[in-house]
């Protein structure tokens, strides 16, 4: 909610990042520099960060002084199945709601569920929302994200975390308009994200985000090139097709 020396309105946003183990030290977070690459492409501004642990006083309080004070609020961390994924009930304590099972995250999820042993109790816990909350949908592991007033609540798993944030791409209030391009290739990630690295440093204005995946007993991924600016997303993209056509590999425009 900042404005710059010109007057002009600046959107900013603020991350919670919920969980034991980054504090310990047990995990290293990555989605802070991941959420800041994306808002900076969506024209927003990573304007603070707050690390809590799973303790509902200490979710609540972040969470209602960073929404006041931001136009948009992310947490990540304390979604999953388990009874000390606190993070939807202490929200929902925040903004004065109850919990409900949100019936199109219940259908996901036995979708999900129905060659992977079925719906249990604990898996249903991943379909509890603050009362009145919409869907953000996950491609990688059926359970969704949520947005509920200015808050989204997302996984704390970067590549979830990253799919995630992908579906929200260009539909923020204040953000500026996107353009995505897509390449795809039979490669393992780990084996290029050097290259993948390099290219997001030497074209400035542009993320890049990797979605691994395995298909047909292979490994791939898609990358995908995301900028305010055509050129720039149309001239990153191509260098990163020499790239990867350099090391020998195919290329597959528009993803596999």
């Amino acid at each position: 909610m900042d404005s710059d020396d010109m007057g002009e309105r600046i959107w900013t946003a603020a991350l919670v990042v919920i969980g034991d183990e980054i504090l310990s030290g047990r995990t290293q977070d990555r989605n802070v520099a991941q959420l800041a690459t994306w808002l900076n492409v969506q024209g927003i501004r990573l304007a603070e960060v707050r690390v809590v642990a799973d303790r509902e006083e200490a979710i609540v309080e972040a969470v209602n002084t960073l929404r006041t004070r931001n136009d948009y609020l992310f947490t990540t961390g304390g979604i999953g199945p388990t009874h000390d994924d606190i993070t939807v009930d202490a929200i929902a304590v925040a903004l004065g709601v109850g919990v409900e099972h949100h019936p199109d995250a219940m259908a996901t999820l036995e979708a999900y569920y129905a060659t992977r042993g079925g719906l249990t109790e604990a898996r249903a816990r991943m379909a509890r929302v603050p009362a009145g909350a919409g869907l953000i949908e996950n491609r990688v592991s059926g359970a969704p994200g949520i947005h509920v007033a200015n808050i989204f609540i997302m996984a704390g798993v970067p590549h979830i975390t990253a799919g995630m944030l992908d579906m929200l791409t260009g539909t923020l209030e204040g953000g500026r308009p996107v353009v995505s391009r897509t390449i795809g290739c039979w490669v393992a990630e780990s084996e290029v994200a050097d290259l993948l690295r390099d290219a997001e440093k030497t074209h400035a204005g542009v993320s890049i985000g990797s979605y691994p995946f395995f298909r047909e007993g292979r490994t791939g991924a898609n990358f995908v090139v995301r900028s305010p600016d055509a050129t720039l997303a149309d001239t990153c993209i191509a260098d990163l097709a020499a790239a990867l056509t350099a090391t020998g590999r195919t290329v597959v425009s528009e993803g596999i």
